[in-house]
């Protein structure tokens, strides 16, 4: 295993907020093939779908990919893409790395993910992670990430500051809120962040040992 060195110094961190899918849970075989049949059944273009809607709300994917879409009839399409999602654990597990970082791990947690707490409740189930005290939902804030609201109210609910939380997030929208919000920010997927890691394997020694 390579050690990743921190940009920051992970000393000062007082509370870990996970997002979900693609972070603990690997769910993207589920998704996708949830957003290819609601694009088939909506007549989007589903390369465009996947491509903008990882890891954010699938009502404000769904505003983007489909405008003339009025309140209502996003509403009645994000709910169809969820139930999508529901109905399909097939190959849902937990990421690398995910479940002996989280055995390892004495800080406090939390998870902050744009799905809803039906759906969560069912992928946190299938990949074997029992949820902490804190999960904050799509359904507990009103503005889906990119917006910081999320991080915001975990990091509240831990009773840690914004700036003393490591956010771990594989999606450019969670990394957003997250720098929004003022926290530190783990990167997976090669993307950019105060600790660019590979899997969550690389974590365990940053903020455990």
């Amino acid at each position: 295993m390579t050690v990743v060195r921190p940009v920051t110094d992970l000393r000062a961190v007082r509370a870990v907020l996970f997002d979900m899918d693609g972070t603990l849970v690997d769910s993207d075989a589920a998704v996708e093939r949830a957003w290819r049949t609601w694009a088939a059944e909506y007549g989007v273009d589903p390369e465009r779908v996947i491509r903008v809607g990882h890891g954010r709300p699938s009502w404000d994917t769904i505003r983007e990919v489909c405008p003339d879409l009025d309140d209502a009839e996003n509403v009645r399409a994000g709910t169809r893409q969820l139930e999508l999602q529901h109905t399909d654990l097939a190959d849902v597990v937990a990421t690398p790395g995910a479940h002996r970082l989280l055995a390892s791990l004495t800080l406090p947690w939390a998870i902050v993910t744009s799905a809803d707490r039906r759906l969560t409740a069912a992928r946190l189930g299938a990949a074997g992670i029992t949820p902490p005290e804190v999960v904050i939902t799509i359904e507990d804030i009103v503005r889906g990430k990119p917006d910081p609201d999320g991080y915001l109210q975990a990091a509240a609910a831990l009773g840690v500051p914004p700036e003393e939380c490591l956010v771990v997030e594989d999606a450019d929208a969670g990394l957003a809120a997250a720098r929004t919000a003022g926290a530190r920010t783990a990167a997976l997927r090669g993307l950019a962040g105060d600790v660019p890691i590979g899997t969550l394997d690389d974590l365990v020694p940053l903020l455990t040992g």
